[in-house]
């Protein structure tokens, strides 16, 4: 083996940030870097398991955030098990190509998805505990056993309401750099994953234009000094590589509540609002971000028709279509939707307040189908949303069942996304040793990092 490697993933960092990132500039200027073209879609699950099995969608068989899952008919996002990659991720070759070579591999993956079953030696994920009265608490978790307990002992309690919802923000990343750090002295991993996502939050609330970038990157690059001094200590290489570049949106786009106006989507009214009824509706639409997979049991055409004629909506592609964007993939939908530039898609079904699910005004990643970004948000209507949040929370902990329902449902207060290809603002990898060129596809960093433990010769 070589020297270790560290692959530092920072959400949203693109060529054009790079003056801001002192750190990070100056590792770009001691190595490459280089353009990314994008997986698409261009988010986070699917980005992820580009760069760790260098195979397309169609190939690894995530096709985005989330999908319905057939056999169930469930919408599921954010599911953690490694098994739904469907292709060999890079620290399992990597564990093999030592093993032919006779040395040992350590491998650690800190905080990116896929984490719960990964073939490493080291984890730390988040994991909260569901409790059976529907109460919640938070946590993480990972392997060695007790890792994850003294990190926190070293560390401190993961801040868990900033890296998710709208408190989200720099604490989660810091805390994740420092991880990072304590792991790689502790550990000595011949190769850390090691996801950042702060750059993902306010380019979403704001939109990139209008969030404050030069701060925002200049804290991050701040947030990994830990990181790349412990690094520089140990003798590991660090690489950094991003999953998408953002942009402005200005439109959400309601596909699932033209579905349902036209007879096409149905839901089951009941005590907590409307449900999502995936077995009887004749389509319905899995939204994330720019992209929509639209799962249709009948009336093929006439859906085809409509989704294509919402404003908004630039393509659908359908049948062997899909094989021209990467998408002919089981697990994606019948009808797949790309939207304009300036435009996302928004999840909610339900017409009126009248069938608003309980859900709606939370921060519930697993519970609705599709992805909800207005979860960044506190409701501007509430007059003292912080203060709410702490009534709830004292009532939880007296035992009474309440919802910290502080979350907006305006989709337009949403000024970023992402999802698309683009020419502009696309992700880059930062390396070392040979010089690949100005552009790489997205699927050859798996490549790149091997050749880095593993030389020829």
């Amino acid at each position: 083996m070589t020297q270790p490697l560290v692959l530092l993933l920072a959400v949203g960092l693109t060529r054009k940030l790079l003056p801001f990132a002192p750190s990070l500039r100056r590792l770009a200027e001691s190595g490459w870097v280089a353009d990314l073209e994008e997986a698409l879609p261009a988010v986070t699950f699917t980005a992820q398991a580009t760069l760790l099995t260098g195979k397309t969608p169609r190939d690894h068989g995530v096709v985005g955030n989330g999908w319905l899952f057939r056999d169930t008919r469930e919408v599921r996002f954010w599911q953690q098990s490694n098994r739904l990659i469907q292709a060999e991720p890079l620290y399992t070759t990597a564990r093999r190509l030592a093993a032919e070579r006779g040395h040992p591999f350590r491998a650690a993956k800190l905080f990116w998805q896929f984490n719960q079953g990964a073939d490493v030696e080291i984890s730390v994920t988040p994991k909260p505990w569901y409790g059976a009265d529907g109460s919640k608490a938070f946590g993480i978790t990972g392997t060695p056993e007790g890792l994850s307990d003294q990190l926190e002992k070293r560390i401190g309690p993961f801040p868990f309401s900033s890296y998710w919802g709208p408190m989200a923000g720099l604490p989660s990343s810091e805390w994740i750099a420092r991880c990072a750090a304590e792991t790689l002295v502790s550990e000595r991993p011949d190769l850390t994953l090691v996801y950042l996502p702060y750059l993902d939050y306010d380019p979403q609330r704001f939109g990139p234009s209008d969030a404050n970038m030069p701060k925002l990157v200049g804290e991050l690059d701040r947030a990994c000094e830990p990181l790349l001094e412990a690094a520089t200590k140990q003798g590991a290489r660090v690489w950094v590589v991003s999953e998408y570049g953002l942009v402005d949106v200005s439109r959400p786009i309601f596909m699932n509540r033209a579905l349902r106006e036209a007879g096409l989507l149905t839901a089951r009214p009941g005590p907590f609002g409307d449900t999502l009824d995936t077995f009887n509706s004749p389509a319905f639409a899995v939204c994330d971000h720019q992209v929509a997979h639209i799962y249709v049991q009948r009336d093929l055409p006439r859906v085809r028709d409509l989704i294509a004629g919402l404003p908004g909506v630039a393509a659908v592609y359908g049948g062997e279509e899909r094989a021209t964007i990467g998408l002919d993939h089981p697990r994606s939908g019948e009808l797949i939707a790309l939207a304009a530039p300036d435009a996302w898609f928004a999840y909610p079904f339900w017409l009126d307040r009248s069938g608003e699910p309980d859900y709606a005004r939370t921060v519930d990643i697993h519970r609705k189908p599709g992805y909800d970004p207005c979860e960044l948000f506190f409701d501007p209507a509430l007059l003292w949303p912080k203060g709410r949040a702490v009534r709830r929370l004292i009532q939880k902990k007296l035992g009474f069942r309440t919802l910290f329902d502080m979350i907006p449902l305006d989709a337009n207060l949403v000024r970023g996304s992402h999802g698309l290809a683009t020419q502009e603002d696309r992700p880059v990898l930062i390396g070392s040793g040979p010089t690949p060129g100005s552009t790489l596809p997205m699927t050859a960093v798996r490549d790149r990092v091997l050749e880095a433990l593993f030389p020829a010769g």
